[in-house]
C-alpha cells in the first residue's frame, strides 16, 4: 500500500473501484500526483545495505508521517505518535484518537514509516505482523514520485485485513499498474510474525518470497518493470469507498500491526 503527504506510496498503496479507476490506480494517482515535497524528507544519494532491528527511532534511516492524510481511499491522518517502538518491534496504531488539526478531515489516525533515503535494485526484507479486520490494509512497499522528482515506481506486499491468510503483490511503473496477484500463504498473517521479501533484479524479475519460499514472480510479461530508486516505507490504513477491495471498515476498537526487523541488500 502506499503514502503521500495529502498525497508518498506504500504502497500502498495498494484496487477495485473509485472515480472509475481500479484501487489500485487511484491509489497511486493520490501518491503520485499530490504530493507535498515540503513534508517529504529530502532524497540523499541511494542508500547502500542495511539491517535494523527497529529496536528504536533511528532518524538518520525513517521518518514518521505527521500531519496529513494521503486522501481519497485512506480514511485516516498520518500522527507521528501512532509509530512506537518497545519490546524489540515497531508499532502502528490505527484508532480514532483525533489529529491536532483534524487528520485533515478524516475521522481515523494511523501511522506510517518511511525511509529518508532511496533504495534500488536488491532485496527488501521485513519480519512483520499484520493487523485483522475488514476494511484495512498492513503494508511493507517501496515508493518514489513526484515528491522525489521522480515518476512514480511502486512494488508492494500489502496484507488485506479481511482475510490475513493471503498477500497482495502489485508493482507501478511511470504510474502504470494493475498487475495485482493474490497469494494464498498457509497461515494466518495477523497471528504471528512472518518474513516477507521482495527482490528486484536489474533488468530481470521482481521475486516475492514469504519465510524464504518464492510465491510469485513477474518478469515485464504485464508490463514493463520498475527502473527508479525508491523510498522503503510501511503503513497501517482504513478504506473509505472501497468495500468490494477491502470489504466495510466498521471501527470496534484500534488495531495496530507491528514490524521486527527491515533489510535490505544491494545487488
Amino acid at each position: 500500500m502506499r503514502s503521500t503527504t495529502t498525497q508518498p506510496r506504500s504502497t500502498a498503496r495498494r484496487r477495485r473501484r473509485l472515480l472509475g479507476l481500479a484501487p489500485a490506480l487511484a491509489l497511486g494517482l493520490l501518491l503520485g500526483l499530490s504530493a507535498t515535497p515540503g513534508l517529504t524528507p529530502p532524497a540523499a544519494a541511494v542508500g547502500g545495505s542495511f539491517t535494523d532491528n527497529l529496536d528504536s527511532y533511528n532518524t538518520g534511516r525513517w521518518n514518521k508521517a505527521d500531519g496529513w492524510s494521503n486522501g481519497g481511499m485512506f480514511n485516516a491522518g498520518w500522527r507521528a505518535d501512532h509509530v512506537w517502538h518497545s519490546g524489540g518491534v515497531m508499532g502502528l496504531n490505527l484508532n480514532n484518537t483525533p489529529c491536532p488539526s483534524g487528520c485533515s478531515g478524516k475521522p481515523y489516525a494511523s501511522g506510517e514509516y518511511r525511509s529518508n533515503e532511496l533504495y534500488s535494485y536488491g532485496r527488501f526484507e521485513v519480519r512483520m505482523k499484520a493487523a485483522s479486520g475488514s476494511g484495512i490494509v498492513t503494508s511493507f512497499f517501496t515508493y518514489t514520485g513526484p515528491s522525489d522528482g521522480q515518476p512514480w515506481d511502486e512494488i508492494d506486499v500489502e496484507i488485506l485485513g479481511k482475510n490475513t491468510w493471503q498477500m497482495q503483490t502489485n508493482y507501478f511503473t511511470n504510474g502504470v499498474g494493475g498487475h495485482e496477484s493474490v497469494i494464498n500463504l498457509g497461515f494466518d498473517a495477523a497471528a504471528g510474525y512472518h518474513d516477507y521479501a521482495i527482490e528486484w533484479w536489474n533488468g530481470g524479475t521482481i521475486n516475492w518470497f514469504v519465510d524464504g519460499r518464492l510465491v510469485h514472480q513477474e518478469n515485464g510479461s504485464r508490463g514493463p518493470l520498475p527502473t527508479r530508486p525508491q523510498r522503503i516505507m510501511m503503513n497501517l490504513w482504513p478504506g473509505t469507498g472501497v468495500d468490494s477491495w477491502l470489504g466495510p471498515f466498521n471501527y470496534t476498537g484500534q488495531r495496530t500491526a507491528t514490524y521486527d526487523w527491515v533489510k535490505y541488500t544491494q545487488y
